[in-house]
């Protein structure tokens, strides 16, 4: 199966950074190909009802397809990015292409265009500032037996050795992980704040268990300082925080005693946005870390209070009662039908939903659907360059 070559039209782009192409009635998703190429392609995966393919030949380019700026982008390589052999408009255009068709099929919206927060914009998916490279300011590498760091390839355990990542942020690259050697199937996780410190911070290979310690890291937004662990969670893009913040405060427009809460909330950043704006704000997290943190952190904001938690246990307790606007932050999977089941009941005027992945973002958009609430406005970004990968925020207000 691993030489079987097909010669393949390719059709629209799906979601998970591939096109769709038939071969024999058959539907195969390939990616490294573009709209309405022609292609060789190499079959990697067989699967009743499709194939999985790599495009390796480019027998007709499209106009959008230009020459990776990585030499390790491309079948069999690295597996990060997934659009590297497109411009940088085109990327933008096939990721609103795919969240139009998200929300259409898995969401039930009839018309998009209605809802967007910047009409006159090119693309839906908006461009963050600083180009399409050197951005993301946090990086796990893998090392392979020769204690050489690298990156997976695509759905594979195996690791591709690089001299370095692309898209990295500059302070990363300059750190001395790639020039030495590790244990091997050690990760090693590199990080540069928002405030410039940087961490290499080593993991063992079966446990997980960190053994190259760093110190812990700085982190600003809406006018705060975070303390967190090198690995803690937060956006790795540098102009997301602001971006998001922003635009969920823009949706949201909280006014003066009206209750907040902050579901997945993690540190507290939306915390941070909305609390000088309204009345309580309260912050649901399950991580124990995040939550301390952000105690540290927002302790001279008085109405914020943080809850540690599963959010679907604490909002299945009827003391939950009552709250007037909602931040929705959930992990890529999405919030799912309890959880915005128990929203909805408590009847918000407003939900803004921050969301990482389109096909969960529709799924949850529908079901608020079931629940009386409407998608009302929309905006996306994109805050992973060269990946499959964008974030969309949409607000929610009741029919």
């Amino acid at each position: 199966m691993a030489t079987e070559l097909l010669e393949l039209e390719i059709g629209p782009v799906a979601h998970g950074g591939i096109c769709v192409a038939r071969h024999e009635g058959q539907v195969v998703f390939v990616r490294h190909a573009l709209p309405g190429e022609r292609v060789r392609a190499r079959v990697t995966d067989r699967r009743k009802g499709f194939l999985r393919a790599d495009a390796v030949e480019i027998l007709l380019p499209s106009p959008d397809r230009v020459i990776p700026p990585c030499p390790f982008a491309g079948p069999g390589a690295c597996g990060g990015c997934d659009w590297q052999h497109a411009s940088w408009p085109a990327q933008r255009r096939l990721k609103s292409q795919v969240l139009r068709e998200q929300l259409t099929r898995l969401g039930g919206v009839s018309d998009i265009s209605d809802l967007l927060v910047v009409p006159d914009l090119s693309e839906l998916v908006e461009a963050l500032p600083g180009g399409p490279l050197s951005w993301r300011t946090r990086v796990q590498y893998a090392v392979d037996a020769e204690g050489r760091a690298g990156f997976h390839r695509h759905r594979s355990s195996g690791i591709v050795p690089v001299d370095r990542c692309r898209i990295a942020h500059p302070a990363i690259q300059a750190l001395p992980v790639l020039d030495r050697t590790w244990p091997p199937g050690a990760t090693i996780e590199a990080v540069v704040s928002s405030s410039g410190d940087t961490a290499a911070v080593t993991r063992a290979s079966r446990t997980g268990r960190v053994t190259s310690p760093a110190a812990p890291v700085r982190e600003h937004a809406a006018g705060h300082e975070w303390t967190l662990d090198p690995g803690a969670f937060w956006q790795v893009h540098p102009h997301a925080v602001e971006a998001f913040t922003t635009t969920v405060l823009d949706m949201l427009r909280p006014v003066e005693r009206e209750r907040a809460w902050d579901l997945y909330g993690g540190a507290g950043v939306f915390a941070a946005a909305l609390a000088p704006h309204c009345g309580p704000v309260t912050v649901v997290e399950s991580d124990h870390r995040a939550v301390a943190s952000g105690r540290r952190a927002l302790r001279d904001l008085r109405n914020v209070t943080f809850v540690r938690g599963d959010v679907a246990q604490v909002l299945s307790n009827p003391s939950w009662r009552t709250v007037d606007v909602v931040v929705l932050d959930p992990p890529r999977s999405g919030a799912g039908r309890a959880v915005v089941s128990s929203i909805a009941s408590r009847g918000p005027r407003a939900v803004a939903y921050v969301a990482c992945d389109p096909a969960a973002f529709a799924r949850d958009v529908r079901t608020f659907g079931e629940h009386g609430y409407g998608l009302t406005a929309l905006r996306a970004f994109d805050s992973f360059p060269m990946t499959q990968h964008f974030e969309t925020i949409g607000l929610l207000t009741p029919r």
